[in-house]
């Protein structure tokens, strides 16, 4: 196993970027009247996960990285309620939508493992 020197070297940052990509790659076929509505609010949440990751990683303390892993996670379940308004309005396609999903799905799962090792 590699040795975590930043945050750049954690996997749930890394597939976190992928993520926010894939969420910007599905936000651009959402219709243009959308660009201020939930185009702007999926990206927000999406660029949220990595960025509080990246921040709490920084922090000096295990409280502090605990606090800013909780708030990616929560970032994460906004995103997920947003997609499933985004499918039901027929906004994108399903190969993009899968992409997002599948990403954000491992994501998650990654900072709730994270969460239960820094709650012990």
């Amino acid at each position: 196993m590699a040795q975590i020197v930043t945050y750049r070297d954690l996997v749930v940052w890394q597939r976190s970027v992928e993520m926010v990509v894939a969420i910007y790659s599905l936000t651009e076929l959402f219709p243009t009247a959308e660009r201020y509505g939930l185009t702007a609010q999926m990206r927000r949440a999406a660029v949220s996960v990595p960025s509080n990751i990246a921040e709490g990683r920084r922090r000096g303390s295990r409280k502090e990285y605990r606090q800013f892993m909780l708030i990616a996670y929560g970032s994460g379940a906004e995103l997920e309620t947003q997609i499933e308004i985004a499918k039901r309005l027929s906004f994108g396609d399903s190969e993009h939508f899968d992409k997002a999903e599948s990403l954000l799905s491992e994501v998650m799962r990654m900072l709730n493992k994270v969460l239960s090792i820094l709650r012990s």
